[in-house]
C-alpha cells in the first residue's frame, strides 16, 4: 500500500502498483468529454458489514446472490466504480479512468444530466452514518490529487458526493464523510 506523500502513477488510466481488478460493467468515454467530477460514494455488502470480496464481486459481476438473503434486491444489477477504497486504505481499481464506470446512475450536475460521461467514481468501503478511517482519507485525498494532475478540470468544486447528482434516491457518502476534514487535506 503507497501512503507516503508521493503521488499515484498514472499510466493510460491506470493506476500502477495498486491492484487491477478489471470490471466488465463500463463503457468507453466519449472523446469530446473532458472528465471534470470526482462522485465520492460509499458501499458496503452487505450494508454495514465490512471486508470480504462482496464489493468485488459485484462490480465484476459474479456476486453469489444466495451467499446473503439481502443480495436479492441486488439480481440483474449491473455497476461498477473507477476506484474502491477499502478501511485499511487498500485501493482497488476496477474501471480505467478513461473508460465510464457505471456509479452515477440517473444524475445531473450544474445542469448536466448522465454524470457518468464526465466523471470519476470512488467508493469508500463504508456507510453513511460510520466513520471513516484515516487510512481511507489518507488515501482519498492522495488519489484525488493524482486524479487532478491527470485530469486538471478536476477542481475541488468539482468534487462531490453521490447525494449532490442524485439527491432524490442517494444519500452516499453520508454524514459520516468530513467534507471540512478532506477539504483540508487536499490544501
Amino acid at each position: 500500500m503507497n501512503k507516503d506523500n508521493t503521488l499515484f502513477q498514472l499510466e493510460k488510466g491506470c493506476l500502477l502498483s495498486i491492484e487491477q481488478q478489471k470490471s466488465p460493467h463500463f463503457n468507453e468515454r466519449s472523446c469530446h468529454e473532458e472528465i471534470n467530477l470526482l462522485v465520492i460514494h460509499n458501499i458496503s455488502l452487505p450494508a454495514g458489514q465490512f471486508g470480504g470480496e462482496h464489493i468485488t464481486n459485484l462490480f465484476l459481476g459474479k456476486l453469489d446472490l444466495n451467499s446473503d438473503k439481502s443480495f436479492v434486491d441486488l439480481k440483474g444489477v449491473r455497476v461498477s466504480a473507477h476506484c474502491l477504497i477499502r478501511r485499511d486504505g487498500n485501493i482497488i481499481q476496477y474501471v480505467n479512468f478513461n473508460d465510464k464506470a457505471w456509479h452515477a446512475g440517473v444524475s445531473s450536475f450544474c445542469g448536466r444530466e448522465q454524470c457518468n460521461d464526465f466523471s470519476i467514481g470512488i467508493e469508500l468501503e463504508g456507510t453513511d452514518n460510520i466513520d471513516y478511517t484515516s487510512a481511507q482519507y489518507q488515501q482519498l485525498v492522495k488519489l484525488t490529487k493524482t486524479l487532478q494532475q491527470y485530469y486538471p478540470a478536476i477542481i475541488t468544486g468539482n468534487i462531490i458526493g453521490h447525494c449532490d447528482i442524485a439527491p432524490s434516491r442517494k444519500t452516499d457518502p453520508g454524514r459520516s464523510f468530513n467534507w471540512q476534514y478532506f477539504r483540508q487535506c487536499l490544501q
